[in-house]
C-alpha cells in the first residue's frame, strides 16, 4: 500500500508524525485531498480542519486536528504542515473552547456598537478558532 508521512509542527512542538494513506485540509482556496503520489505544492491553509487518515497495523483511522492557519507543503510522499497552532481532537479542552466562542461572541457585539472593524474582525477570528475547536473535539477517538 502506497502511503505518505505526514507532521503537523507549531511553534510549540510536533504535534502529529505518523504513516496515511489521505490528508484532507482547508486551504484558503477550498479543500484539498493529498494522496500518495501527489504533486508537490505549497498551499495556504485556512482555518479549519485536517483529517489524516493514518496507517495503523491494525487498520485505518481517522486522526482530526484542528488548525488556525499556516502552510501545507508536499513533496515525494512527505506532507509537512506548519500552523501557528494545531491541537489533536482528543487533546481538546471543551469547556476552554465554549469560553473562548462566548468571549469572542461578546468581543463582536462590542466591537460592532462601538463601530471598531479591527476590533470586529479579531474577534470574528477568533469566533472561528473556537468553532473549529468545538466542531474538532466531537471528533474524538
Amino acid at each position: 500500500m502506497a502511503e505518505m508521512h505526514v507532521s503537523v509542527i507549531t511553534p510549540d512542538g510536533t504535534i502529529f508524525d505518523h504513516r496515511a494513506k489521505a490528508v484532507n485540509a482547508q486551504t484558503t482556496y477550498g479543500g484539498i485531498t493529498i494522496i500518495p503520489g501527489h504533486m508537490p505544492i505549497i498551499v495556504p491553509l485556512a482555518i479549519g480542519e485536517l483529517r489524516v487518515t493514518r496507517i495503523t497495523e491494525s487498520d485505518d483511522s481517522e486522526n482530526y486536528i484542528a488548525v488556525s492557519g499556516g502552510i501545507m507543503e508536499v513533496e515525494a510522499d512527505q506532507i509537512n504542515i506548519i500552523a501557528n497552532t494545531a491541537e489533536r481532537s482528543r487533546d481538546i479542552d471543551l469547556d476552554r473552547a465554549e469560553n473562548a466562542k462566548k468571549e469572542a461572541e461578546a468581543s463582536m457585539i462590542r466591537a460592532r456598537d462601538a463601530k471598531n472593524k479591527i476590533e470586529f474582525n479579531r474577534a470574528r477570528v477568533a469566533l472561528a478558532k473556537a468553532v473549529n475547536r468545538i466542531g474538532v473535539s466531537e471528533k474524538r477517538l
